[in-house]
């Protein structure tokens, strides 16, 4: 059962990451294996293969978490996932401005300069 979970949690990081994703869990691997076993094995292999929420909701949901958090280092291969399952540059960038009521304007305007980061990385240009 555990290969199971770590295969079809591999496939869905992959998926939602690229090539990025795997660059960045090989480097969590070198530091700590079973850091980069329960990544994939816990969140892609057990949650996010849940059936319920698509990966657009899902991502929906981990970006306002993220964001709400603070969580800006987590924030770039989120929002790089985000893209990858189809949400559009404008959608991001309404979740941001949706957690300034929430997670107020400095955590939301950190945000938004990692999405605008991340978007010039991938030569995305964000149209509102």
């Amino acid at each position: 059962m555990e290969s199971r979970r770590y295969q079809d949690g591999l496939a869905v990081f992959e998926k939602m990451t690229g090539k990025d994703g795997i660059v960045i869990l090989e480097h969590i691997r070198e530091l700590y294996p079973d850091m980069a076993h329960l990544i994939v094995t816990n969140a892609f292999g057990d949650i996010y293969t849940r059936p319920g929420l698509d990966l657009k909701q899902r991502e929906i949901v981990t970006l306002s978490s993220l964001i709400t958090q603070g969580a800006m280092d987590q924030l770039p291969v989120h929002v790089s996932a985000a893209l990858n399952v189809g949400l559009t540059p404008k959608e991001i960038v309404e979740i941001v401005i949706q957690c300034t009521v929430y997670a107020g304007f400095p955590k939301a305007l950190s945000a938004l300069h990692i999405v605008m980061d991340v978007c010039k990385e991938h030569s995305i240009c964000i149209e509102m």
